[in-house]
């Protein structure tokens, strides 16, 4: 299943069962323009460390054919994919979009210089995840690649293994292995890297300074920076998946609603009227 929920530094988005798009919160840079999508499989927005860093996102969908749609904030060409095929996959990062291919191949478009989009020779790849300037890619064989800026070691996933998902913040890289556990990479001075006695994780996300899980039985879990109350998911049940914006949370319940934590200075979480997402 690919992913059903989004957040953005200022907006959220969610898929709907008949391949439309909803989105909320700010659409200064046009992030929020998916009316018009159709036949959409996969949803993903950029990010940026910090709301308040001009805010500036785009949002990128996954049609069922294999070709890639976006909009808002274009001023490195993330949102130029028109062209892509046969992808399977997609991610959003800071000013830059990946596109996993059927055959293991990445795509890249937007900014190349922080080195987070030379995934040219990245093969066997069956998962991906941007962070702000860095890119990580999941193989086959359950190990994991980064590329981009390693200035906290948010890079040194080179020793891991047996993993099944990875996830990608501003300084941080979040892998979640076979058995449920989790392992991290990069900067720890806000906490989101406290990760270690989580246990029967099954999916996780990245925020700026925050990390979210959701557990086997449905929980969510949460570590990192609070400052806005991103991390005050403890009473959520029945979650079937997370996504992490800069500073808001969003949990999918198996009934299709959807629950956010958070900043809402844009009316990122704006998700309670939403429509069953399935």
């Amino acid at each position: 299943m690919g992913h059903l929920i989004a957040a953005g530094p200022r907006h959220s988005l969610g898929l709907c069962a008949d391949g439309t798009v909803l989105a909320t919160g700010s659409g200064t840079a046009g992030e929020c323009r998916t009316a018009d999508w159709t036949e959409v499989v996969e949803v993903a927005a950029g990010n940026v460390h910090t709301a308040s860093n001009t805010g500036r996102s785009h949002s990128v969908g996954l049609r069922t054919d294999g070709t890639v749609v976006a909009t808002g904030w274009n001023n490195e060409g993330q949102c130029e994919v028109t062209s892509w095929r046969e992808v399977t996959a997609v991610a959003a990062g800071w000013r830059r979009t990946l596109g996993l291919r059927a055959d293991g191949t990445v795509l890249a478009a937007g900014r190349r210089t922080e080195g987070a989009g030379e995934v040219d020779s990245w093969r066997e790849i069956v998962a991906l995840a941007c962070g702000d300037w860095h890119s990580v890619g999941l193989r086959a064989d359950g190990t994991a690649t980064a590329v981009g800026n390693d200035r906290r070691g948010q890079c040194n996933v080179g020793a891991w293994g047996d993993l099944v998902a990875v996830a990608a913040g501003y300084l941080h890289t979040i892998g979640l292995t076979s058995s449920g556990r989790v392992l991290t990479a990069g900067d720890r001075s806000a906490g989101a890297g406290g990760v270690e006695t989580w246990r029967d994780v099954a999916g996780v996300a990245a925020g700026s300074y925050h990390t979210v899980a959701v557990t086997a039985d449905g929980r969510a879990l949460a570590v990192g920076g609070n400052d806005a109350g991103q991390c005050d998911v403890a009473d959520w049940r029945e979650i079937v998946a997370v996504a992490a914006g800069s500073r808001h949370t969003l949990g999918l319940r198996a009934d299709g609603t959807v629950l956010a934590a958070g900043s809402n200075e844009h009316g990122q979480c704006d998700v309670a009227g939403w429509p069953p997402i399935w």
